[in-house]
């Protein structure tokens, strides 16, 4: 065995799909290879699922330095933006918010979302809460609580991220959405597709099928709002616009 066989000889779809569901920090990359995850079947049924969006905004074009572990796992990644933590509104020109639509068994509908205020509840339905809002990509990000002890209540949860404010710039940030299960590894999303002037993605969609809860990546990018997501995934609800509060 030559070298080269040593070194690269299980560099195909099977070394590939290693990095993809799985590496040194233990965690579960949803891509467009492997897109789904059963947490019945990880046994990651009760308790808090924890589900938080972080982001930063890209600052350059150019001499992009990703760590080891990437590139190996993405090796044109090498190509993309270099990445800063945003420290405040003066480097920061967009606001990214996580969100969750939900469709109970008794058949109720609605959203959870920073903006109108309507951060759900964890004991009672939806039994999905917000924990805030963060509006300059800070390290902790935004979080949405997910109850699962109540699991048999959800019918569909769908994860998705917008832009509330400024100019559409998806493609000038680096965000991720990672679900922390309470047992298992942690699942991770990544939104670096290029989508310039989209304002919406949806990111993740819990379901429940026949007892057994899903999460099955979707990143589909939509140039409108929550209105456009709820046509694309027939949510049926009614729309109408809102406006943070201003912060003093």
């Amino acid at each position: 065995m030559t070298i080269w066989e040593k070194l690269f000889g299980n560099w195909g779809s099977a070394a590939a799909r290693q990095f993809d569901v799985g590496g040194a920090s233990g965690a579960v990359e949803l891509t467009k290879r492997h897109p789904t995850f059963s947490l019945t079947k990880q046994g990651a049924v009760t308790g808090n699922l924890r589900v938080n969006l972080s982001w930063r905004m890209r600052t350059s074009d150019f001499d992009e330095r990703p760590a080891f572990g990437t590139t190996l796992r993405h090796p044109l990644r090498k190509f993309t933006p270099q990445v800063v933590q945003a420290q405040g509104p003066a480097m920061v020109n967009v606001d990214l918010d996580l969100a969750c639509m939900y469709e109970l068994q008794d058949g109720s509908k609605g959203v959870v979302q920073p903006l109108g205020n309507f951060l759900g509840s964890l004991n009672s339905p939806p039994y999905v809460q917000l924990s805030g809002d963060d509006r300059f990509g800070s390290g902790s990000g935004e979080t949405i609580y997910i109850n699962l002890d109540h699991r048999d209540q959800f019918k569909r949860l769908l994860i998705f991220v917008y832009i509330y404010d400024g100019t559409p710039a998806f493609d000038r940030t680096h965000a991720q959405v990672t679900l922390y299960p309470g047992n298992g590894p942690r699942l991770e999303v990544s939104l670096h597709e290029r989508a310039p002037e989209a304002r919406s993605c949806a990111v993740l969609l819990i379901e429940n099928v026949k007892g057994e809860l899903i999460v099955r990546r979707e990143m589909k990018y939509v140039y409108g709002f929550q209105a456009e997501l709820d046509r694309l995934y027939g949510w049926g609800l009614q729309w109408g616009r809102g406006y943070k509060q201003t912060k003093v």
